[in-house]
């Protein structure tokens, strides 16, 4: 496998507060890895620094063995690097058909590639095609996570990254959830999940990364870290 993320002691500040921490971490092609942590530990202030949306006060990203510090967000979904944010962010009056097709505004693509793409997302979440007319911020609260997950994949990312998507859904829809996840890795996109419910992240990831107080202090395959006894103390509640 070849590295497609590097982050070399990556720091983040908001004014005089340091979130993050001579952050490094890495994915490989294929892989589907899982950064674990608390509420408020930086796990979204890393996927926003990766995405561009946060400039870093020191350190180096490479994608695929470039730098893109400084590089805009529109440019990295266009290189390749998408991002499937917390919370959502939908455009609630749009409807469904076209929240997915703003997911493809940056990439230019021709019609027949949208039209493959579109029919990919209407395949993993037929909901979505069913309610395409309908409003976003009329759909259940699953529903909007299968768009926000839908519209992240309209640019065919190479990475995608997955930014607490089981928040506020019920346990039968975050096992739905991760298990699309997991079917988007297996059919070659790599992934980038950051989650609070370890015990479901990990069941599906290669390995981790825990994070705490914007500082990575564990990291290993997926077995070390279900045997790591803070870890499952932390995270899994065993």
């Amino acid at each position: 496998m070849r590295k497609l993320l590097t982050l070399t002691d990556v720091s983040v500040r908001y004014g005089f507060y340091e979130a993050l921490t001579d952050i490094s971490m890495n994915v490989e092609s294929g892989e589907l890895v899982v950064l674990l942590g608390a509420n408020g530990a930086g796990k979204s202030t890393i996927f926003r620094t990766i995405s561009g949306l946060n400039k870093p006060l020191k350190g180096r990203i490479e994608w695929q063995g470039k730098s893109i510090g400084g590089s805009s967000a529109s440019k990295l979904v266009a290189d390749g690097i998408g991002h499937c944010p917390e919370g959502r962010k939908l455009f609630p009056n749009m409807n469904v058909y076209e929240n997915l097709r703003m997911g493809a505004y940056a990439v230019r693509r021709n019609k027949k590639a949208l039209s493959e793409t579109l029919e990919q997302v209407y395949t993993l979440f037929p909901i979505l095609e069913e309610k395409k007319g309908t409003a976003a911020g009329s759909l259940s609260g699953g529903q909007q996570q299968m768009l926000a997950i839908g519209r992240a994949m309209m640019s065919r990312p190479q990475l995608l990254l997955f930014d607490e998507p089981s928040i506020g859904l019920a346990p039968l829809i975050v096992e739905q959830v991760f298990d699309v996840i997991k079917e988007i890795n297996r059919n070659g996109t790599t992934v980038l999940l950051a989650e609070q419910n370890a015990n479901a992240a990990l069941k599906i990831a290669d390995r981790g990364y825990v994070i705490e107080d914007g500082k990575i202090v564990v990291e290993g395959e997926r077995e070390e870290l279900f045997a790591n006894d803070e870890v499952r103390k932390a995270y899994i509640g065993a």
